[in-house]
């Protein structure tokens, strides 16, 4: 099997952040999940894709932590058609159908961006009693009193998937995003408890106009990760929940800084006939490739 790394949400090496890409051959069948699963880990990417031609524009592709397999990835997927456009296999201006256990999902392939649908956008629960905020911000490193003030309004966290459900942790500024030190073990324990993914922490109160975030998973084997394109495909639809942005808006997240891997992610949502869809996009470069002897 032919395998790369790929540094995804980033025009150049060493940052963004990394996956694992794994070819299968049209001909040939994927491995078995233990030998998908030990590669993962093997590897030792957050996420490490294994991508399988299927048909004329479609393809099937499966995502597996060092820990187990997940329904999607948003950086993998980049990478994933990073690589394809790289080989030749998938080309710019055109339109493909990823098939993921978050379902059939748009890529489209640009010039310098690849976008990709997100799932379904959905709303699971707000977080908003007094003693559940301070468990959840403390478990961050941070103080709850005076956290997600942004236009003289209070933002309170909740969780939301467009293919994987994270609790999204709105802080006051740049200051305590940087600030956040999470305790790891404690933050598995109520990410399996709430059964999500993680927290995506982010601040619109920002000095460039951006919306700055940083991403946890420690439940999955990931302490921090550098870029989420389905966190922050539920963080654009957080926004919209919250009247912070409308219909056809266009955003810019950066994550990654706190790790020295900065990355750019785009989302796009527009609205048709009261459904919400929102895709992530951004741009990918390889840094490595070899073969898998197996």
């Amino acid at each position: 099997m032919k395998f790369y790394i790929v540094d995804a949400f980033s025009n150049q090496i060493f940052g963004g952040n990394p996956a694992g890409i794994v070819l299968i051959g049209e001909k040939e069948d994927f491995p078995s999940e233990e030998i998908m699963q030990k590669t993962a880990a093997e590897l030792r990417y957050s996420e490490t894709a294994f991508v399988k031609k299927v048909g004329e524009k479609e393809f099937h592709t499966r995502y597996f932590t060092p820990t187990s397999e997940v329904d999607l990835c948003g950086h993998a997927t980049i990478g994933v058609f990073s690589v394809l456009l790289n080989e030749g296999i998938v080309k710019t201006g055109e339109k493909y159908i990823n098939n993921t256990l978050a379902g059939a999902l748009n890529i489209e392939v640009g010039e310098n961006v690849i976008f990709m649908d997100m799932g379904e956008p959905k709303e699971i629960f707000k977080i908003c009693e007094e003693e559940e905020l301070k468990e959840l911000y403390e478990i961050m490193g941070l103080s709850h009193e005076g956290q997600g003030i942004f236009n003289d309004r209070k933002l309170l966290p909740q969780a939301i998937s467009t293919g994987l459900p994270d609790i999204m942790l709105p802080v006051r500024d740049e200051e305590q995003l940087n600030a956040i030190s999470p305790d790891f073990k404690a933050l598995a324990r109520l990410s399996e408890r709430y059964k999500v993914v993680g927290v995506h922490a982010f601040t619109l109160n920002t000095a460039d106009g951006n919306i700055h975030c940083r991403n946890f998973a420690p439940l999955y084997g990931i302490d921090e990760e550098a870029a989420t394109g389905t966190s922050n495909g539920a963080l654009t639809y957080y926004l919209h929940l919250n009247n912070i942005i409308g219909n056809n808006s266009i955003n810019q997240f950066i994550q990654g800084e706190a790790m020295g891997r900065p990355s750019r992610i785009m989302s796009k949502l527009s609205v048709n006939e009261g459904k919400v869809k929102i895709q992530i996009g951004g741009s990918a470069v390889i840094l490595a490739f070899g073969n898998i002897n197996i």
